[in-house]
């Protein structure tokens, strides 16, 4: 099994490290597979190459671990063209792993509202999935029925371009919920896109309310001495 891994990784990562091509590869004797995919067996490294330079094309050592090492007839400048369109795709998809968040206070206004919909939008538009969380400070914990709207809105107002991976659920202080982008989108965006200064702003708001949270002085419940009672009468006997 663990082979098969190291297979399967070396398979993986073989173009991704600079090959040895034509004059680098230094070893008496190669296996060779031609520009159709057609295995031409063991041979010297020298008739190899010839091979490769009689078709207009480079030998590129692919398997350096092979015993003997394994060559490929092809053009090695499109051989790395392809191999960077495979490099770009596979960080486009690595994209969906990624989970950016979206901050929102109970109490919002409608305009505060609608910039972190467009947020959430444009990061669900680029291929990553949001975490939307309510922020309660103080005694705002007790009304957590509005932080749930407030989601429920969020996730009925994404419905075109989003769905929800994880349903609204209370942790400390925050609730949340997790928005991943749909593969086929059912229509536009409800929002338009918005500035990115407003996009700053609103997130410069989010540091500023947590920095205010944080601040937040501990209640505490004081002790009061017991008053004594004081002689009027005068002095006792």
């Amino acid at each position: 099994m663990l082979r098969y891994r190291a297979f399967l990784f070396f398979r993986r990562n073989a173009i991704a490290r600079p090959l040895r091509i034509n004059d680098q590869i230094r070893i008496r004797t190669v296996r060779v597979i031609d520009d159709e995919g057609t295995q031409l067996g063991v041979m010297p490294t020298e008739n190899a190459l010839a091979l490769a330079r009689n078709k207009g094309l480079d030998l590129i050592e692919v398997s350096p671990t092979a015993v003997p090492p394994v060559c490929r007839i092809s053009d090695y400048g499109r051989l790395k063209y392809e191999q960077s369109k495979k490099d770009k795709d596979a960080r486009k998809k690595q994209k969906n792993w990624e989970l950016r968040e979206v901050k929102l206070r109970p109490k919002i206004e409608t305009h505060d509202y609608e910039v972190k919909a467009r947020m959430a939008e444009r990061l669900l538009q680029d291929g990553g999935k949001v975490k939307v969380t309510i922020m309660f400070r103080g005694r705002e914990i007790t009304y957590t029925s509005f932080g749930k709207r407030l989601l429920d809105r969020m996730a009925v107002d994404m419905t075109n371009i989003a769905t929800v991976e994880r349903d609204a659920k209370l942790e400390g202080k925050n609730m949340f919920m997790i928005l991943a982008p749909r593969a086929v989108p059912l229509g536009p965006p409800k929002f338009t896109h918005v500035k990115d200064s407003a996009i700053a702003a609103a997130e410069k708001k989010d540091a500023e309310d947590e920095a205010a949270e944080a601040a937040e002085p501990v209640e505490l419940i004081e002790s009061i001495a017991p008053i004594e009672p004081t002689n009027v009468g005068g002095a006792s006997a």
